[in-house]
């Protein structure tokens, strides 16, 4: 069978391939990237507070099943999740010093204690809900955990693993905070979420003064500067120097963390 012109040129219209204008490529290019997450690692700041009971010592199940939660649905989205967990819920080694005659450097180490207790507890949990945790320690308790190594720590993110790093950094004087600080530089996060109990800054607190605003964006010279209660200035200072964004935002909210991850207005976004 032989082709005509008129043939050909109706075959080479039905293999045609409609091309897509640079306005609508755009618009897709958009689509696609505005529908995963925004960071692809995030290092989790967890207060002790946040694990427990408030007024009580100990670890609230309930509690502690939930953030596991969230941070199960954040790695759903293919995004490397570290936690850095506080032991406020157990002891605070400052007022422990202060209220018994135990030397403070002393205090500070069984705080430093109470967060591997914390870790472990999370970590049991999150393996519960089918995800691969490790528990690194800066403190050496081999028969719990493995010893902070910072190429190890990367591997097991890359593997998908969510890795909690507990001991803080390891000495007296610093709290949790600028470990969380220090720990996000390491490893290279994106930026650091800072898990709290209300919807993220405020000019007051929120539970004291009706009156106070909530801040949606600070610089963190305003954090600084003003003495905002939202890091130890150690910690802003640490993310400034390095380019880490900080993001404030309320975990007790369910749903909240995945928003944050996904670039939603959830919580104050700190940064330059």
């Amino acid at each position: 069978m032989r082709w005509g012109k008129k043939n050909c040129a109706m075959a080479a219209d039905l293999l045609t391939i409609p091309t897509m204008s640079k306005k609508t490529k755009s618009s897709v290019a958009k689509k696609a990237k505005s529908a995963g997450p925004k960071y692809q690692r995030i290092l989790l700041k967890v207060s002790g507070e946040g694990l427990g009971t408030r007024g009580e010592l100990g670890i609230d199940g309930e509690a502690i099943r939930r953030i596991a939660a969230e941070i199960v649905a954040v790695r759903g989205l293919g995004v490397d999740v570290a936690v850095v967990v506080g032991g406020g819920n157990f002891i605070r080694g400052t007022t422990l010093a202060s209220q018994a005659r135990i030397q403070e450097a002393t205090a500070h180490y069984m705080g430093m204690l109470a967060t591997v207790i914390n870790a472990l507890a999370l970590q049991d949990v999150l393996e519960d809900l089918g995800q691969p945790t490790r528990v690194q320690s800066s403190i050496a308790i081999h028969s719990a955990c493995e010893n902070f190594i910072r190429r190890r720590c990367i591997r097991h993110l890359e593997k998908g693993r969510v890795v909690i790093l507990a001991a803080g950094t390891g000495r007296p004087f610093v709290t949790t905070d600028t470990a969380a600080a220090l720990a996000s530089v390491e490893i290279g996060a994106d930026i650091l979420f800072k898990a709290t109990k209300v919807d993220g800054v405020y000019t007051a607190d929120p539970v004291k003064d009706k009156n106070a605003k909530f801040l949606a964006k600070l610089s963190y010279n305003q954090v600084i500067d003003q003495r905002l209660k939202v890091m130890d200035v150690s910690a802003v200072d640490m993310c400034q120097r390095h380019g880490v964004p900080i993001k404030v935002f309320n975990l007790m909210t369910p749903g909240n963390m995945r928003k944050a991850v996904l670039g939603q207005n959830v919580g104050t976004t700190i940064g330059d």
